[in-house]
């Protein structure tokens, strides 16, 4: 499976004219505009190369396969998913996992979100390549996404695997696992998902412990409320495999939504 899901790296394009869109018919370079509010993000879009094979892929099967965060529509994510159980992943890198994720549990759609557009035009392609109907791409801010575009309940799942921790002290209010998160997520969560987080960094998996310990609406799985040994069904990536190499812990973390009314609709 991991060498069917990790071809041989690409060429990259031809540059394109001068006023020609980057890719026709593909992800918006800022879907939600002046829509919704500006606020402090926790990510930073990447600018690289897109290549050959990746720019290919979006312009063939982003009509199919992607969608924009725009805000402007609510999601009918049975129909977007011909009626699976639906989970959330926000933040796939270049999709190697998700991919992989999708190919062992076909019964499940997997709405996959990220900025980064190599690895959104990877991702469509590792779909393509393996027959995976299971999965859709979203372009653009994931909150916008849970916020305007999810109804409550909807999401059998969600996961943030390895986010960018922010390590210096004046960023960390940009991390994504804040409380005011964890709010708007228990709100689209059905009530028994399990939010999955990941992280090699330890300061930030302790903050994650802490204010998922902390949140009324989640529950640990794991009976001693520490980390969780990581799962079966979350493939080792080769991010995480650097990692562990260079002696990094990796911690996972699943809380279940519990039945509590959520505030947070």
């Amino acid at each position: 499976m991991s060498d069917v899901l990790n071809p041989p790296p690409e060429p990259s394009p031809p540059r394109r004219a001068k006023g020609e869109p980057r890719f026709p018919g593909g992800p918006a370079a800022d879907p939600a505009g002046s829509h919704h509010e500006r606020r402090i993000r926790s990510f930073q879009p990447r600018r690289s190369r897109v290549t050959t094979g990746q720019a290919d892929a979006l312009e063939r099967l982003w009509p199919h396969w992607g969608l924009d965060i725009d805000g402007q529509r609510v999601l009918d994510l049975p129909a977007l998913f011909d009626g699976l159980p639906v989970v959330l992943e926000i933040g796939f890198g270049m999709g190697e996992a998700t991919a992989q994720m999708a190919a062992a549990d076909p019964a499940t759609g997997i709405l996959a979100s990220d900025v980064h557009t190599p690895g959104q035009g990877n991702l469509l392609r590792l779909a393509e390549q393996n027959g995976l109907s299971n999965i859709r791409v979203a372009n653009g801010d994931a909150i916008i996404l849970l916020r305007e575009m999810i109804e409550p309940d909807a999401l059998t799942g969600l996961r943030v695997y390895f986010p960018d921790p922010w390590p210096k002290s004046r960023h960390h209010k940009r991390r994504l696992i804040q409380p005011e998160f964890l709010d708007l997520a228990a709100a689209r969560l059905a009530p028994g998902a399990v939010l999955h987080c990941a992280t090699d960094w330890v300061p930030y998996a302790e903050q994650m412990l802490e204010v998922l310990t902390a949140h009324p609406c989640f529950e640990n799985t794991e009976p001693d409320g520490g980390y969780a040994p990581r799962p079966g069904f979350r493939p080792l990536t080769r991010f995480e495999g650097q990692g562990l190499d260079k002696g990094h812990a990796v911690h996972d973390l699943l809380f279940r939504r519990n039945d509590r009314p959520s505030d947070h609709r």
